[in-house]
């Protein structure tokens, strides 16, 4: 099989154009190839009167495939051999317990039941269906369940974002995470396209249906099943404690991955008070920023978008001092989302749907904090850091869930807003209009403010004065993570720390890789792997 690079398509041509273009690039008749594939596309948006994808193909072709690549000298074409990841069969005893379901723990429950350990599931929240109503029921101005909401439930939080796949990692595991949410029911251009997305409409169903994969091979999944504490022998792990909707029990257990998420602090406090290993790490913390989507689309189409997507956009500034300010989990179409999981806070998160077709664009605007910057001197500064903000927030908003904004205008002349502009905002229940600057800290506040003209000089109209500010956004990835080994497991032995909440991933795919690596070190635990 032969990969052929920059094939290259109008945005209105179809992809069934694609084995011309690859029969014209390896100077053969479109009748010599026999099979192909689309393995990536992404869009060329630097000139604007030419805009266009640019795609990379494999095909099988008659004849001697390595002879004609010797014969054409391009780095454009070259051998292929698709990616493989075999999973070994494991005979052990040994039920491996996961704990968390959002990527990393799906990924690696997956794994393990495909290797024949029907693992058990222990996750505190609901299935992505209970959880959609739950949420809704909050949106709407009923009351939070700290159990079942945006942070906690059947595909974490991820699932209730835009369900991006897109990641900075090269790992060889990620076109078999690609593939299994394609055959869960994501659209096939998640396996091709450069930055492949779900929505939250369609990832429902997705984690669903590996769900149900994995206890059709034998796993069990127990909602509402959380984690209170864990027992060692002889520095070993051994029994679980955990508590169920039929009160708290014990679960003997020698191999567990621990997949809590990010949010889930009490689980971080029960560790950290029984003596696992954990750590400060840098974080992030900021706002949302909202525009209308066709602003977006403008600064970086020229134009309206037509049949192109949602333009997205991915920015960062190194200020002089040293800091450093980016955007997050942008959402083409989307809107500000409510993501609290504890009583008296409020927290914002972006959200979009698979069409992306929303008025408004919303990306969370971070500021990159150290530990240094953390008040207090504990292992879990960062983490009550955050609380703190979270529940100024609700205080200043009167006890109500209802986020503070502020126009960009407004917050550069540092005055508080009194209502919108050209962007209403999208945040349920609503918002209310003040200084940002009333609970976020100055380290935040005065960083956003020195970056947002250098934002604007990199995408024309970001700090336009009626682009709203919503916060907090302080929720991007854990403050803390827990330390593992060169065998993925923590001096606990049997533990294995995994995902955004353990400090070792921070998307989707990462989180999904990074259970899989740690499914991966169960099976060599056991025997086999």
């Amino acid at each position: 099989m032969i990969l052929i690079r920059n094939l290259k398509l109008a945005p209105d041509e179809s992809l069934e154009l694609l084995p011309e273009r690859t029969a014209a690039k390896l100077h053969i008749g479109a009748e010599q190839i026999t099979d192909w594939t689309l393995r990536k596309r992404s869009l060329d948006a630097r000139k604007k009167d030419r805009i266009h994808y640019v795609c990379t193909v494999s095909a099988a072709l008659r004849g001697d495939e390595e002879k004609l690549v010797r014969r054409l000298k391009s780095p454009d074409v070259t051998m292929y051999e698709a990616p493989a990841y075999p999973i070994p069969v494991c005979s052990a005893p040994e039920r491996p317990v996961v704990v968390g379901f959002g990527p990393a723990g799906m990924f690696a429950s997956l794994v393990l039941a495909k290797a024949g350990l029907r693992p058990i599931v222990l996750e505190r929240g609901q299935d992505a269906l209970s959880r959609r109503e739950a949420i809704d029921r909050f949106q709407s101005g009923g009351p939070l369940d700290p159990e079942n909401n945006v942070q906690f439930g059947e595909g974490g939080a991820g699932t209730f974002s835009d369900g991006k796949l897109n990641t900075g990692t090269h790992d060889r595991r990620i076109a078999w995470v690609l593939e299994q949410f394609h055959l869960h029911g994501a659209p096939e251009a998640v396996l091709y396209d450069a930055k492949p997305h779900i929505g939250t409409d369609i990832l429902i169903d997705v984690v669903r249906r590996i769900r149900e994969e994995v206890v059709s091979l034998g796993g069990e999944v127990r909602f509402g099943h959380k984690l209170l504490s864990l027992r060692t022998d002889g520095g070993a792990l051994s029994v679980l404690t955990v508590a169920g909707p039929e009160g708290d029990y014990e679960l003997p257990c020698r191999q567990a991955i621990l997949a809590v998420g990010h949010s889930a602090r009490d689980t971080f406090e029960a560790l950290h008070g029984q003596g696992v290993p954990m750590e400060r790490k840098p974080f992030a913390m900021g706002v949302r920023i909202e525009h209308r989507q066709e602003l977006i689309d403008h600064a970086q189409y020229g134009r309206p978008r037509g049949s192109l997507p949602a333009a997205d956009y991915s920015l960062h500034v190194h200020l002089p001092n040293g800091r450093s300010t980016f955007t997050f989990c942008m959402c083409p179409g989307g809107q500000v989302f409510a993501a609290a999981s504890e009583p008296g806070g409020i927290v914002t998160n972006g959200m979009s749907y698979s069409a992306r077709d929303g008025v408004n664009a919303n990306s969370a605007l971070l500021v990159g904090l150290r530990p240094e910057d953390f008040p207090g001197e504990g292992v879990l500064a960062g983490m009550y850091w955050q609380r703190e903000i979270e529940q100024a927030a609700f205080r200043l908003a009167g006890g109500r869930y209802t986020a503070p904004a502020q126009l960009v205008g407004d917050f550069l002349s540092g005055q508080p807003s009194a209502g919108p502009g050209a962007v209403l905002p999208s945040y349920r229940p609503g918002v209310f209009w003040t200084d940002l600057r009333c609970f976020l800290p100055s380290v935040i506040t005065d960083t956003i403010a020195a970056a947002l003209p250098d934002f604007g000089r990199k995408l024309a109209g970001f700090d336009v004065p009626d682009a709203v500010l919503t916060g907090p956004e302080t929720r991007s990835s854990s403050p803390v993570r827990i330390l593992r080994g060169e065998d993925l497991s923590s001096s606990v032995r049997g533990l294995y720390p995994c995902g955004e909440g353990a400090g070792y991933a921070g998307g989707i795919t990462s989180a999904a890789v990074d259970g899989m690596r740690c499914a991966e070190a169960v099976l060599r635990a056991l025997g086999t792997g």
